[in-house]
């Protein structure tokens, strides 16, 4: 008699991993959300990301869609989305996360050295000019002066803002 479903024991053992609807529906709402994601993005910003021609046009047509229409290409980019290999069109949108945060950073240390140039005068100046050689001194410390005055008599900070402009643009001259 033969014997049926046994394979020969010098075959390897194959591992079967059984994954559950949930855990599909899952992964498949993940992908789906990445290119909700991809959607928020300017043009310009996602023709940088590793993606295929077919998953750019879906993105690009449902920047233009409202209402019904955008919800049913969400699910089709869902779709797109299986046969892309989502880790490194996640690794690009983190990298673009992370330089928002540290523009953020750059731009609150600026403040911070803006208010100490005109709360301390000379001394934050000073320090001001070891961070951007090239600043002029003399119309920051006019500046300074200024933004004190117009504090002092409750108008607009007009040049605070000022002050900030000239750090932000030597700042990113030196980038």
């Amino acid at each position: 008699m033969a014997r049926k479903n046994q394979k020969a024991p010098w075959e390897p053992e194959e591992e079967i991993i059984w994954v559950s609807k949930t855990e599909l529906k899952n992964d498949m709402d993940a992908l789906q959300k990445l290119g909700e994601e991809l959607i928020s993005l300017k043009p310009a910003v996602l023709a940088k990301f590793p993606i295929s021609e077919d998953l750019l046009d879906a993105i690009k047509d449902a920047q233009r869609f409202k209402n019904e229409a955008r919800r049913r290409q969400m699910q089709f980019i869902g779709k797109l989305m299986r046969q892309e290999d989502p880790e490194p069109i996640q690794a690009a949108l983190d990298k673009i996360r992370n330089k928002h945060s540290q523009n953020t950073a750059v731009l609150h240390k600026l403040e911070t050295l803006r208010d100490r140039i005109i709360a301390e005068g000379d001394k934050a100046i000073a320090d001001a000019v070891d961070l951007y050689p090239t600043i002029d001194r003399q119309r920051l410390r006019q500046l300074a002066r200024q933004a004190n005055k117009e504090k002092a008599a409750s108008k607009p900070p007009k040049s605070s803002r000022e002050i900030f402009q000239v750090l932000k643009e030597l700042n990113d001259k030196d980038l």
